[in-house]
Formats: structure tokens, C-alpha cells, sequence
């Protein structure tokens, strides 16, 4: 199990559009399954490469109840999103200690390359949808702190810097 640590919301990485895939290696597997880990020890329900400082577009999703059932995506990009919407509060471990309500989507439909290098299609509702939202946010290079006001935003990063500073 390899768990790796997460870069700071300061690095620019985490600003910045990460790579594009150009296929599925061993390389690729191995990078999926430290995300996995890496996930699993927060716990969360998502990650995305560049919280970690890779600057590909690879993210694993698991909303499940019982864990062992991540979906593990290449340069994923939504393809069609429901109108309804659905507030759910998110957070990351790149600004630890705070969390917001951001409304998303309540389902997408994403296309991305799976594990085996074959683009698949495939609908994701709910916690499933937003954490998928989420980590294609940080692979164009946003985080969900983005989606708030500028005041808002520059609260909660001073309030996790000063917890981080404890």
C-alpha cells in the first residue's frame, strides 16, 4: 500500500490544467492503484492525480458503501449533465480543515479510458456525480473552492492555513 502525500492549495500544480493521457500502461496502473490507497487513508470519495502533484488527467472515484469498487478514469470529460442540481458539501485534503456546499449536476454522463485503455461511457448520479465533478475540476485545474464567491474563498484559505499552522 502506497499512500502519498497531498501537495498544499498554495502550489500552483493544483491551478494549473493537468496532461493528457496517452494511453493506459503499467505506469498508469501503478499511479491508480497509490491513488486508490492514497483515498482510502483520508477516507474520501475521490482523487484526482494532480492533488498529489501529477500533473496527468487520472482521477479514481469510489462513492460506494463498502470500499473496493473505485472507477478509475483517464482524461474523463463530461459529456451530458442533468439540469436538476444537488448541493453536497465538499472538501480536500489540499486545503485541510474547512468544507463548503457547492451545487453540481445531480448526474453526468462521462466518457473517459478505463483501466483496460478503452474509452467507456458511463452515467454517474449523486455522491458518485459530484465527486467525478470534482475531480475533473482539478484536473482543469480548479478546486471547489473556485465555485465560491472571492470573499468566501479567501476565508476558508486563511481558516485552513491557520489550522494547518497548529
Amino acid at each position: 500500500m502506497t499512500v502519498r502525500p497531498f501537495i498544499p492549495y498554495n502550489d500552483r500544480r493544483l491551478h494549473i490544467p493537468a496532461e493528457p493521457v496517452a494511453e493506459v500502461t503499467e505506469t498508469v496502473r501503478m499511479i491508480w492503484d497509490d491513488m486508490v490507497d492514497t483515498m482510502d487513508a483520508m477516507p474520501g470519495v475521490g482523487l484526482a492525480a494532480p492533488q498529489i502533484g501529477i500533473m496527468q488527467r487520472l482521477a479514481v472515484v469510489d462513492a460506494s458503501d463498502k470500499r473496493g469498487q473505485a472507477v478509475r478514469m483517464a482524461n474523463p470529460e463530461v459529456l451530458h449533465a442533468s439540469v436538476q442540481m444537488r448541493a453536497h458539501d465538499e472538501a480536500s485534503p489540499n486545503l485541510p480543515g474547512v468544507y463548503a456546499r457547492i451545487e453540481r449536476p445531480r448526474a453526468v454522463t462521462v466518457r473517459f479510458l478505463n483501466d483496460q485503455g478503452e474509452i467507456e461511457e458511463r452515467d454517474f448520479v449523486g455522491l458518485w456525480a459530484t465527486s467525478v465533478q470534482h475531480q475533473i475540476d482539478h484536473l482543469n485545474g480548479k478546486v471547489y473552492v473556485d465555485h465560491l464567491t472571492p470573499l468566501r474563498r479567501k476565508m476558508l484559505v486563511a481558516k485552513s492555513a491557520k489550522q494547518a499552522r497548529r
